[in-house]
């Protein structure tokens, strides 16, 4: 027989559940851009709309290993995000903000 979720979660004990948590943060946090797209309830035809190409560019796009930072860019911005580039290192991260001026300077 289904259980439900709360009780299964009354039976977990608060550190196997605070562990459960962290993976569905990282999870979260690892999501491919397609994955993405659909967590934020969008369809290929949708997001099209918003970017003004045709759903076959979203596909393509969504297939892309590299890609313009402005494309992603962009990508991200019709979803209703904003992109921030970070660079991880042993002793902590750095945002980088070259890439923030690239709309307001042109492609110097």
């Amino acid at each position: 027989m289904a259980k439900n979720w709360k009780e299964i979660r009354k039976n977990l004990g608060s550190e196997r559940e605070a562990r459960i948590k962290a993976r569905v943060r990282d999870e979260i946090a690892r999501l491919s851009l397609n994955q993405l797209r659909e967590a934020r309830s969008l369809t290929q035809t949708s997001l099209a709309e918003l970017l003004g190409i045709p759903q076959g560019g979203v596909s393509r796009l969504e297939r892309r290993a590299d890609m313009y930072v402005s494309t992603l860019r962009n990508y991200i911005r019709a979803m209703g995000g904003e992109l921030k580039i970070t660079a991880v290192f042993p002793n902590g991260a750095v945002e980088i903000s070259q890439f923030e001026d690239v709309e307001q300077h042109g492609n110097d």
